[in-house]
C-alpha cells in the first residue's frame, strides 16, 4: 500500500517552519507521498475553539515563547520568536503555494519553506508580493508567472480548508496518514513511527 500524507498547515506558523524540512526528510525516508494543503486558520479557529495568539491568555502567550525557544535551541534552527511582519496576514502566500501545485510537491516544499524562513529567520513581510517573488525564485520558480495565476487558486484554497474542518483538522502543522491525525511538529516523532509500519 502507498504510503500518503495530507499536510495541512499556515504558512504564518512558527511550529510549521519548525517542523517543515524535518516532515520532508521523515516523508523522504519513508517513500511517503505528501499532499501540500495550506488552509485558512481564521476560518479554522473559530470553528474548532481556537483563538488568535492576541486573544489568548497572558500565561499561554509566555508559554508560547517559552516552548519556540527550546524548540529552537533544540533544532538548531534560526528563528526570531517575535518578528517584525507578526501577526500577519498568511492568505497571499498560502493562496501562492496553493497555485505553486502544478510544479510538483517538492517545488511547493521548497517555496512553502521559503515562505516561512522569510517570516521567521530573515525579518520579511510575507504578505509584501515581493518577498514572495523573491522566495518562489529560491524555489527555483517563476515569481512573476506565480503570483499573476495565484488569485485563480483561491477557490481551491478555500475547498482545502472546508476540507481540513472536516477532517477535524484545528492546529498547523497538522499531518494525516491513513485518517489519523498529527497535531503538532512536536507529533513527527510518532508520525514516523506509523510510516515505519
Amino acid at each position: 500500500m502507498s504510503k500518503h500524507v495530507d499536510y495541512y498547515f499556515s504558512p504564518s506558523s512558527p511550529w510549521t517552519y519548525l517542523g517543515h524540512a524535518r516532515f520532508g526528510e521523515i516523508a523522504k525516508r519513508h517513500g511517503a507521498e505528501i499532499a501540500v494543503k495550506p488552509v485558512d486558520y481564521g476560518v479554522i479557529f473559530p470553528q474548532s475553539g481556537g483563538l488568535p495568539l492576541g486573544k489568548r491568555a497572558p500565561q499561554r502567550q509566555a508559554y508560547r515563547l517559552m516552548e519556540l525557544a527550546r524548540w529552537k535551541e533544540h533544532l538548531g534552527v534560526p528563528l526570531n520568536s517575535k518578528p517584525k511582519f507578526f501577526p500577519v496576514d498568511a492568505n497571499p502566500a498560502a493562496i501562492a503555494i496553493v497555485a505553486a501545485a502544478p510544479s510538483g510537491v517538492e517545488a511547493q516544499m521548497r517555496f512553502a519553506g521559503a515562505i516561512m524562513r522569510a517570516l521567521w529567520a530573515e525579518e520579511k513581510n510575507i504578505a509584501d508580493p515581493a518577498t514572495l517573488k523573491a522566495a518562489a525564485a529560491a524555489a527555483g520558480l517563476d515569481g512573476d508567472k506565480l503570483l499573476a495565476t495565484a488569485p485563480s487558486a483561491k477557490p481551491e484554497y478555500d475547498d482545502l480548508t472546508q476540507e481540513a474542518l472536516g477532517r477535524g483538522v484545528f492546529g498547523a502543522p497538522t499531518y494525516v496518514y491513513r485518517d489519523e491525525l498529527f497535531w503538532g511538529q512536536d507529533r513527527l516523532d510518532f508520525l514516523d513511527r506509523a510510516l515505519a509500519k
